[in-house]
């Protein structure tokens, strides 16, 4: 079965993610354990990330990533969604500050988090 998350903003209303299943399933794990989680947005190039109270190490750790996917940052204990060029990026590729857990994709336009702001709330809750 194909776990999902809900990540909602009041820019975005609420987005579908798939959790991968056979990548970082520690970080998979610790996510869903903790939901729901509410958190403020940081923006970085086109990358929204906060802190939130999971605590994972390093799994199967990259630095660039996809459009769309989401991956939790160890350093700063973040959840990041990735959506285009970082300050971090060489060309148009998503990349990070550091090397990330990628554990979810989104399902649909993940340009939808370009409306997200610095201050937004976001929520993250597990998806029927």
């Amino acid at each position: 079965m194909i776990k999902r998350i809900q990540i909602g903003t009041s820019a975005t209303g609420k987005v579908v993610a798939e959790l991968l299943k056979a990548k970082n399933k520690k970080t998979s794990e610790a996510l869903w354990n903790a939901l729901p989680i509410e958190g403020t947005a940081n923006r970085w190039g086109e990358e929204i990330y906060f802190e939130i109270p999971v605590t994972v190490g390093l799994e199967e750790a990259q630095q660039t990533v996809d459009v769309g996917d989401i991956a939790y940052w160890p350093p700063g204990k973040a959840f990041c969604i990735f959506f285009g060029p970082t300050p971090a990026s060489k060309g148009k590729e998503p990349r990070a500050a550091s090397a990330v857990n990628v554990f979810a994709k989104i399902v649909g336009d993940p340009l939808v988090f370009r409306k997200v702001k610095d201050g937004d709330k976001v929520r993250i809750e597990k998806s029927a």
